[in-house]
């Protein structure tokens, strides 16, 4: 499904504590701040992308939930990130109740796809930050989605938890959308003096070779501390490890695409 407009990328995985938001926050304001025009969708009832861009979520009147049931188009539920240049479609808890009251729905799975069309040419990336299960608000993202990005920690079982997420993916595409694909995995979260670490990170390699990003993000104190005051890794201390490996994430990921549309 290569249509026109934004390259879209779904952060996913089911498993939690994997550095999924923190990527989708601090990748949005690195390509942001890399000339690219981004939207961030917060897809998680937590709200936890929308509090780390600055927003705060229980002022938002409208959220992606209005957006999912028809009630508001995603231009008017849009914001503007805090000391940040990229756009917000805000979630808050409001979005828990999303899946029950889509589920008799017609095209379910299909709502976001629908809405992000309407404004899809307006950018170059649309990032969506998927919820730490397979629900149908996961469902909904890979059903939109060109590709998939997949943040995982190099650790025991994050292999099979990949395995599990690329069936998922097969299907999906099988039934859903069938353009797309999975276009990366990245190390979070990674400690080099780890040997588990590394043994996890070689096997990665051998066994998805190109997919997995050149780029490492590593465990760092400024990643974690950013949230707390609302602002991505770069507007927070843009020196630090994290932001710098999340401008070079980045760039890596515009030089992929690149070409793609030469």
């Amino acid at each position: 499904m290569n249509k026109p407009g934004a390259h879209i990328l779904a952060i996913t995985n089911q498993k939690g504590g994997v550095g999924k938001t923190t990527t989708a926050v601090n990748l949005a304001a690195s390509l942001a701040n890399l000339g690219r025009r981004v939207l961030l969708v917060d897809l998680d009832p937590q709200g936890n992308a929308t509090m780390g861009s600055g927003v705060e979520k229980q002022s938002c009147e409208r959220t992606v939930y209005h957006v999912l049931l028809r009630q508001a188009d995603a231009r008017s539920v849009r914001k503007q990130a805090g000391k940040a240049d990229y756009d917000l479609l805000p979630a808050n808890r409001n979005m828990a109740g999303a899946e029950v009251e889509l589920v008799d729905e017609p095209e379910r799975e299909f709502r976001l796809r629908e809405a992000l069309a309407q404004v899809s040419e307006e950018y170059d990336f649309v990032l969506i930050d998927c919820p730490p299960a397979l629900n149908l608000l996961t469902v909904n993202a890979l059903a939109a989605a060109n590709a998939v990005l997949i943040p995982m920690q190099c650790e025991y079982y994050a292999l099979e938890g990949v395995s599990d997420l690329v069936n998922t993916v097969r299907k999906v595409k099988a039934g859903l959308n069938p353009g797309i694909e999975i276009e990366g995995l990245l190390r979070s979260m990674f400690d080099p003096r780890n040997s588990l670490a590394q043994q996890v990170s070689e096997q990665l390699k051998r066994h998805f070779g190109g997919k997995v990003y050149d780029t490492v993000i590593p465990r760092n104190v400024r990643l974690a501390e950013a949230p707390s005051y609302g602002l991505s890794a770069l507007a927070y201390d843009r020196s630090s490890k994290g932001a710098q490996a999340y401008l070079q994430l980045a760039a890596e990921i515009i030089k992929r695409r690149t070409p793609k549309e030469a």
